[in-house]
C-alpha cells in the first residue's frame, strides 16, 4: 500500500513539472509592470517600466510598444509626451529561449491643467420653434441651419434666428432619428442617431446628394468641423475625425479633464481651435483642445433653462452655435422656445 501511494505521488511530481516546463502563459512566465505609483498620468509625465522573468525564464530580447506602436525606453523609463489624453496600452514582445510572447499593460493619461470656469451673460433672447427638438445647430453667415430629433418629427431646417421664423423644412424619413449637422464646402452633413447613417445635403437647396455611414463609432450624436477636417461625437468619452474622402472614422480623441474623463459628449461647435462640446444632461459645454482631448475650460450654464417657458415637454440644454463674434454663443435646448445669444465670462 505505502510502494502504492509513493508511486502515484512520483507520477504526479513528474506531471506538474512537465506541465510547468509546458507552460505558455506569458503572465505566469513574465511579469510587466508600471512601477510609478500614479493612479493616473499626464503628459508630461514617464512612466518607469518594469519586466522581470518568473520559474526561471529568461529574456534574450524585448520590444515595447505604444498602443501598437514601436517605442523606446530611455533606461527603465518612457516619455509620454505628446500623446493624448485616455486609456494607453503598453506592449512588450518578449524573445525567450527561442520563443516569443506578448504582455500588455493599460494606463490613463488625464489632462495637465485644472479646466478654467467660465459663466455667462445673457445678451439677447429670440423665438425659437417649442416642438424642435434641437439635435445640431450651425451658423452658414447669419443663417441658423438646425436639425431635430425624434423619430417621425425629425427635420433639417434653414431659419431666420432673429425672427425664429422656419425659411425651409425638411423631414427625414419616419424610421430615422435625426441628430447633429454641420456646414462644409457648401454641403450640409446630418447624422441620425442609431442608424449609423449620415445624410449630405445640397447648402443651397436642402437636396440630399449622398449618404455615409459610420460602424466603429458607438452613435450618432453631435458634428463640427474646422474648415477642412469633421468631427463626431457618439455619445461616450470620444471625439471622431472623419475621413475626407468617404467620412469614415479615422481616428479619434478621449475627452479627460485632470481628474477624469467626460462621457456622453453630444452637440459639437468649433469656436477658434477649440471644440465646443455640450454635455448630455449637464448645464455646461466643455472646451475641449482638438488635438488631444484635453478639457480646457468648462462653461456653467446653469440657470439658462429656467429663463424659457417650462412645459410638460421641456428638455436639456442643446444646440451650440457661433458666428465669429469673440466670447460670443448662440445657444438652445431640446424644446426651448428661446434662442439665447449669450456672453461667455469668467467665473
Amino acid at each position: 500500500m505505502k510502494m502504492h501511494k509513493l508511486l502515484i505521488c512520483t507520477l504526479l511530481v513528474c506531471l506538474l513539472i512537465s506541465c510547468g516546463d509546458n507552460i505558455k502563459d506569458p503572465k505566469q512566465l513574465f511579469n510587466l509592470a508600471i512601477s510609478n505609483t500614479n493612479k493616473t498620468f499626464k503628459a508630461e509625465d514617464d512612466l518607469s517600466i518594469s519586466l522581470s522573468p518568473k520559474r526561471d525564464k529568461t529574456i534574450d530580447a524585448v520590444e515595447y510598444t505604444l498602443n501598437g506602436e514601436p517605442v523606446s525606453l530611455s533606461g527603465d523609463k518612457l516619455s509620454l509626451a505628446g500623446q493624448r489624453m485616455g486609456v494607453h496600452t503598453l506592449g512588450a514582445t518578449i524573445t525567450s529561449d527561442g520563443e516569443t510572447y506578448n504582455l500588455s499593460k493599460d494606463f490613463t493619461i488625464t489632462a495637465s491643467q485644472k479646466p478654467k470656469l467660465y459663466t455667462y451673460k445673457i445678451l439677447e433672447s429670440y423665438p425659437h420653434d417649442m416642438g424642435a427638438y434641437t439635435q445640431g445647430l450651425e451658423f452658414e453667415n447669419d443663417t441658423l441651419y438646425e436639425s431635430t430629433g425624434q423619430r417621425k418629427k425629425s427635420t433639417l431646417r434653414k431659419t431666420n434666428y432673429i425672427t425664429g421664423e422656419v425659411l425651409e423644412n425638411k423631414k427625414l424619413g419616419d424610421q430615422y432619428f435625426g441628430e447633429g449637422l454641420t456646414i462644409l464646402n457648401d454641403k450640409i452633413y446630418q447624422l441620425t442617431w442609431q442608424e449609423n447613417t449620415g445624410f449630405i445635403y445640397d447648402l443651397a437647396t436642402l437636396e440630399q446628394t449622398g449618404t455615409f455611414i459610420y460602424s466603429k463609432s458607438k452613435e450618432g450624436w453631435g458634428l463640427c468641423n474646422d474648415g477642412s477636417t469633421i468631427y463626431k461625437s457618439d455619445g461616450t468619452e470620444k471625439i471622431w475625425t472623419l475621413n475626407p474622402e468617404n467620412l469614415s472614422e479615422d481616428s479619434y480623441v478621449e475627452i479627460y479633464t485632470n481628474q477624469s474623463k467626460i462621457d456622453q459628449v453630444n452637440e459639437l461647435e468649433w469656436v477658434e481651435g477649440k471644440i465646443y462640446a455640450n454635455i448630455y444632461q449637464k448645464d455646461a459645454i466643455a472646451i475641449v483642445n482638438p488635438a488631444n482631448g484635453a478639457v480646457e475650460g468648462v462653461i456653467n450654464l446653469k440657470g439658462l433653462q429656467d429663463e424659457v417657458t417650462q412645459h410638460s415637454q421641456l428638455d436639456v440644454l442643446n444646440g451650440i452655435a457661433y458666428n465669429g463674434e469673440p466670447n460670443i454663443l448662440y445657444v438652445t435646448g431640446k424644446n426651448w422656445d428661446k434662442l439665447f445669444k449669450i456672453e461667455i465670462v469668467d467665473k
